[in-house]
């Protein structure tokens, strides 16, 4: 009994594994962008950042290599502070929606990186404002 018993957890240990998902931490690399810029092929005008926060719905992170990155747990305003500047989203990959669940933003400030926003950041605030329990 006790084998047998043993036996088919060992085959439901295996049978399982495939169904869970191990989601590395990953890095990318490049600007904030329009998603219209984007699709579009152009780059967000430089020097006119405030007028495209305003008609922009959605921004991106585009890559070197012109892969572009939704950002769908990080506010578009926050996004919108970053707009053609070099930065780097460290969080979960989706390759399946080229997204990325961010847990920390870094931009780019005379050639050191710097914290912007931090997923611990942002919940240690809603907790501060009692807000925690929403979430």
């Amino acid at each position: 009994m006790k084998k047998t018993a043993l036996s088919m957890i060992f085959v439901l240990m295996f049978a399982l594994v495939p169904m869970m998902s191990f989601a590395a931490e990953a890095t990318i690399e490049g600007s904030v962008q329009g998603y219209n810029c984007v699709t579009q092929g152009t780059t967000c005008p430089a020097g006119k950042e405030d007028p495209m926060a305003g008609i922009e719905q959605v921004f991106v992170v585009l890559t070197g290599d012109n892969e572009f990155y939704f950002v769908p747990n990080v506010d578009r305003a926050i996004l919108a502070r970053h707009i053609n500047e070099r930065i780097k989203v460290t969080g979960e990959l989706n390759d399946k929606y080229n997204s990325i669940n961010a847990t920390k933003i870094e931009s780019l400030n005379k050639g050191l990186w710097v914290r912007s926003w931090g997923s611990i950041d942002e919940l240690d605030l809603l907790k501060d404002l009692n807000l925690g329990g929403a979430f």
